[in-house]
């Protein structure tokens, strides 16, 4: 059986896969005819798939996190491997495969994860941050425990938070060290603070995100974690105006930098620059690591990575 990571170009394959995503489209053929977009994922990697002249059954079986057998060919499409699916059906409870063999995940325990997380946040020595962000991470609850980071761009996996989070905690210690004239409770916060509501902007299972909540769609994570700060901080009789609560949100608020980004105010304190900074470069290296890592181990260049200007990204022989 063939792991994604495996696949070549030309090459014809079996293999058990999850479906991560599928969605029915039409060709521009007339008359026009379904086909579906299926991404085949496993825990080497994900690929794009395509199910021709799809029939009731298919649109019917084929879903997001159904396990499938698939037999097919793979073909090199504008740079990108995709794979033509020739064959396709349901697991059984004979191929003795499970879901959970096909989830890709952290490659951290996440209760060390969120252990590592909770442990910096009671770090905190300001009593008034530290409460808010306590708050906030009991919100959170379990979800922090298998939600990704994102759907797609990065740490778009089992995990994938809490994982961004620590290793964003990690640079985060060796800036303020490196310039302690920033408020080290304000930056620990803003790290822990900045992703805190994604859980409840996606819909996931496993660490796969199948579509974004209605409050995701219509409000979104800095918003809602925006708000979140404004509901710790009148829970713990902190004035909802102080300079505490402001910097928070601020720091919530302006993470993404800029308007086409997301965010609705650019970083105008120090912290909050630097919190931009440290999750720009986490989120870039880990899309870096994951595209090197899922790459076939026999290509010299990656596939094309979205969110670094479709940047291809070669593997040194070092």
């Amino acid at each position: 059986m063939t792991r994604i990571n495996e696949l070549r170009d030309g090459e014809e394959f079996v293999g058990f896969y999850l479906i991560k995503e599928s969605e029915v489209k039409q060709t521009n053929t007339t008359p026009p005819k379904d086909f579906m977009n299926i991404t085949l994922s496993d825990a080497s990697g994900q690929v794009p798939g395509k199910l021709w002249d799809a029939s009731e059954s298919d649109k019917e079986q084929f879903k997001a996190l159904t396990l499938v057998k698939v037999q097919g060919i793979v073909q090199l499409y504008r740079e990108k491997l995709q794979v033509k699916i020739n064959r396709i059906r349901k697991t059984t409870e004979a191929d003795g495969v499970t879901l959970t063999d096909f989830v890709r995940a952290a490659p951290v325990e996440p209760e060390t994860l969120v252990a590592r997380i909770r442990n910096v946040a009671d770090s905190i020595a300001d009593a008034d941050i530290r409460a808010i962000v306590a708050y906030c991470l009991d919100k959170a609850g379990d979800r922090l425990f298998h939600s990704p980071a994102a759907k797609s761009h990065h740490h778009a996996y089992y995990a994938g938070l809490a994982y961004h989070i620590s290793r964003m905690l990690e640079l985060g210690e060796f800036i303020c060290a490196q310039r302690p004239f920033l408020n080290a409770d304000l930056v620990k916060a803003g790290i822990i603070l900045h992703d805190i509501a994604k859980p409840e902007e996606m819909v996931s299972e496993l660490g796969i995100v199948s579509d974004y909540s209605n409050t995701g769609k219509l409000i979104g994570h800095i918003s809602l974690a925006s708000l979140w700060i404004a509901e710790a901080a009148f829970h713990a009789g902190i004035a909802v105006d102080s300079e505490r609560v402001m910097a928070l949100q601020h720091l919530v608020l302006s993470h993404h930098n800029l308007g086409e980004w997301g965010s609705p105010v650019q970083p105008q304190i120090a912290e909050a620059v630097a919190l931009h900074y440290i999750d720009s470069l986490d989120a870039k290296l880990q899309m870096i690591e994951d595209a090197l890592d899922t790459a076939a181990s026999h290509e010299d260049w990656t596939p094309q990575v979205r969110g670094l200007e479709n940047k291809a990204f070669y593997r040194l022989k070092l």
